[in-house]
């Protein structure tokens, strides 16, 4: 089965190239803001399981999300959704409950940095750690696991279409970001006023700390 035509566009039916992404201006200013901070703004939704972690502590991402949901084992879905990716954008990855593989390592690392893509979210495992940290892709799974991954062309797998973390849906083109706390993923549609609503947040939290390195308690702040 053929993942391409001969014009180099993706054919198969459960690959979508063409989705709406939340807009550049919301990303640009989502990148200011913590996780926690745009969780807590959006009325305490859009965490990733909290298992999902950084493979550095410095890397940080902040993009719009082309979705992948891939047969456990097995990652050419991944490679594939390489190359629907544009620049900017985060692989945001379900491995069907198959954890202990590495899905991704030096080589998708390279490519997808040379692509200029945004960043990896993976409900799994990658390898390769040390030389991850180096590339400097921004990778965020599980762990890191040795175990090879296969490359199944009759595997069914999707591209850009929902994909669901625990009770969590992440949808094609929703906002993703991700720093040393964990992943956020919030619904396109409402992530220019979560942005606006943790900007807000931000400039009151900064308020509160003066307060309380001034003396002040916490107690009488929030009148607990």
């Amino acid at each position: 089965m053929s993942a391409q035509s001969a014009t180099g566009e993706f054919d198969l039916p459960t690959i979508q190239v063409a989705i709406e992404r939340v807009a550049p201006s919301v990303v640009e200013a989502a990148r200011k803001l913590p996780t926690a901070t745009l969780h807590e703004a959006g009325g305490r939704i859009g965490v990733m399981p909290s298992g999902i972690k950084g493979v550095s502590p410095a890397f940080n991402l902040c993009g719009p999300a082309i979705t992948v949901h891939s047969p456990g084992g097995d990652n050419l879905w991944l490679h594939r959704a390489l190359y629907v990716a544009q620049p900017g954008d985060i692989l945001v990855v379900h491995v069907s409950g198959q954890f202990d593989f590495g899905y991704w390592g030096e080589i998708m690392s390279t490519a997808a940095q040379t692509r200029r893509i945004g960043g990896l979210v993976i409900d799994g495992c990658v390898r390769d750690g040390a030389l991850l940290e180096r590339i400097g892709f921004p990778v965020f799974s599980r762990g890191l696991c040795i175990r090879g991954t296969g490359k199944d062309h009759d595997a069914r797998g999707w591209i850009n279409f929902p994909v669901l973390f625990d009770d969590l849906v992440v949808n094609a083109g929703d906002l993703v970001v991700g720093d040393g706390d964990g992943v956020v993923a919030l619904p396109r549609q409402d992530a220019p006023e979560i942005v606006s609503a943790a900007l807000t947040r931000e400039i009151k939290e900064a308020a509160v700390i003066k307060r309380i390195e001034s003396g002040e308690r916490t107690l009488e702040i929030y009148d607990f």
